[in-house]
């Protein structure tokens, strides 16, 4: 009985997933290579099969097999079992919105999305005003649906980080600001890191070759998947065999586009190393944003703006770029793309201000959630945090309250998992040296398999199978501990500043 159950339930979720990654491809394309005057019509397009995903996930007949497979699946195995206990739960959440609420809150996204999209061209906060403060209202409302414990932020953290709440948060950012703070002002009041080889003229196809070499050197695999050019990097997949990262390129800045290629690349090699053979289940899933960007942090920063990374792969970029670096030593050019300083722009922070761009978000969410800030008054409430948070002044909305895609996706919720993806990554790299003999010598060498080999089989396999907290102490011995981002930035700060 248990098996005909678990292959119907798994004929579901297969199709339910034939449907999300059709979504996901139109919205791919949505911020690909979509014409403007599409815009209208996709939403439309969206919203529809939003409702269709909705309503096969909540289907009766298909709760029914659920609720027989969790009471009577004794002779399935630990896997599937596991599954179906992740689907209950989702099962469970889900069914709490009806079909009117989700094909609403698609459209308000789009709705948003546009707008923001506007905004951004534009320099004008007030054209994204509306539209972010009905999305905001639904995320208020889709909050009290859901139900929540002591806060209504978890009730939205749970989509992205189940589990987190915000007692933990608040006390993993009185950490960063109680040692980090500290920490940075030490290194400004050293002698300034030169960076300015960074903003000369690269151009745009060399910068682009550049990328997709540096994403090919890490694993990325090209044949199941592809880049493209976007107004804000991000990685998707309609499969573990089909993931899209995209880049930006300045071509004043360098950095811009090696990073976001490094980082979306570490999302990407998550993807790709996902059980294909659990495709639309929760073992062929993701754990956590924070797990995931955990992947793209250990690539971006433990591997891609180390010294031992670029000893490899410098030689290659003076040769490209010989105008702007060949008399920029491999000391120089290191110390250069490590500069700790305050900024405007959360994507190209340093690895330390980063976090107090992301707490900035996380108690302007929080506010917004509570009602205690009002979306109207965001660039101003923006602002001060900036300059009391960064010291920085903050020129218009676009370098400001817009510079962020996540809002008009309805994604509050997510900033968090940004810096719970950095103190992941910097436990997961320290474990990751302990277990493979020689590994930075590996990688100065340009060699990166047995790294990518070792994500692959403590992490990216698994899937769901264990939550966050479970996963860290499984590969490392014990739970998330800030302790070790410390350590990693001390170590590397204190050597660049001679603290």
């Amino acid at each position: 009985m248990s098996s005909s159950n678990y292959q119907s339930y798994l004929e579901n979720m297969q199709k339910l997933a034939d449907v999300e990654y059709s979504i996901a491809v139109l919205s791919w394309d949505k911020e690909v290579n979509l014409p403007s005057k599409g815009a209208a019509a996709r939403s439309r397009q969206v919203a529809t099969l939003s409702g269709i995903a909705h309503e096969i996930f909540t289907d009766k007949k298909f709760g029914e097999t659920l609720q027989s497979l969790s009471n009577n699946g004794n002779d399935l195995n630990d896997r599937q079992k596991r599954n179906i206990q992740l689907t209950q739960k989702d099962f469970n959440r889900i069914n709490k919105f009806d079909t009117a609420f989700v094909m609403r809150r698609s459209n308000l996204i789009s709705t948003a999305f546009h707008a923001w999209l506007k905004a951004c061209e534009t320099n004008d906060f007030s054209i994204y005003e509306k539209p972010l403060a009905d999305l905001v209202d639904l995320k208020i409302e889709e909050a009290e649906i859901v139900g929540y414990k002591d806060h209504p932020y978890n009730a939205l953290m749970e989509e992205f980080e189940p589990g987190a709440t915000v007692a933990e948060l608040d006390i993993l950012f009185k950490d960063v600001r109680n040692q980090l703070v500290e920490f940075a002002a030490k290194i400004r009041s050293k002698n300034e890191v030169d960076n300015s080889f960074l903003r000369k003229n690269y151009p745009k196809d060399k910068q682009w070759e550049f990328g997709i070499h540096l994403l090919k050197n890490i694993g990325y695999d090209f044949e199941a998947g592809r880049q493209d050019i976007s107004t804000h990097p991000f990685t998707t997949n309609f499969s573990a065999t089909d993931v899209r990262v995209t880049t930006r390129i300045d071509e004043n800045d360098f950095g811009n586009m090696t990073w976001s290629c490094i980082h979306e690349g570490g999302h990407a090699l998550y993807e790709q190393g996902l059980p294909n053979a659990d495709y639309g289940l929760p073992t062929g899933k993701y754990v956590s944003l924070g797990i995931h960007e955990s992947q793209s942090r250990l690539w971006e920063n433990n591997v891609g703006r180390s010294l031992s990374f670029w000893k490899a792969h410098y030689p290659k970029l003076q040769k490209e770029f010989p105008e702007n670096l060949s008399n920029i030593s491999l000391d120089s050019f290191y110390k250069g793309i490590n500069k700790i300083a305050p900024n405007l722009i959360r994507t190209e922070a340093d690895e330390l201000h980063y976090h107090f761009h992301v707490l900035i978000r996380y108690e302007i969410e929080k506010g917004l959630i509570e009602k205690t800030i009002k979306v109207t008054d965001l660039p101003e409430v923006w602002n001060a945090k900036y300059k009391e948070y960064l010291g920085v002044e903050v020129p218009n909305d676009k370098k400001g309250v817009l510079q962020d895609i996540h809002w008009s996706h309805g994604s509050i919720g997510y900033f968090p998992t940004y810096s719970l993806g950095s103190f992941y990554a910097a436990q997961f790299f320290a474990q990751a040296k302990k277990e493979i003999p020689g590994l930075i010598e590996q990688i100065e060498k340009g060699d990166n398999l047995q790294l990518l080999q070792w994500l692959r089989d403590k992490i990216h396999q698994h899937g769901r199978i264990y939550d966050a907290n479970d996963l860290c102490e499984k590969v490392t011995g014990e739970k998330l501990n800030f302790k070790y981002f410390m350590d990693y930035v001390n170590e590397k700060y204190g050597a660049i500043y001679h603290l």
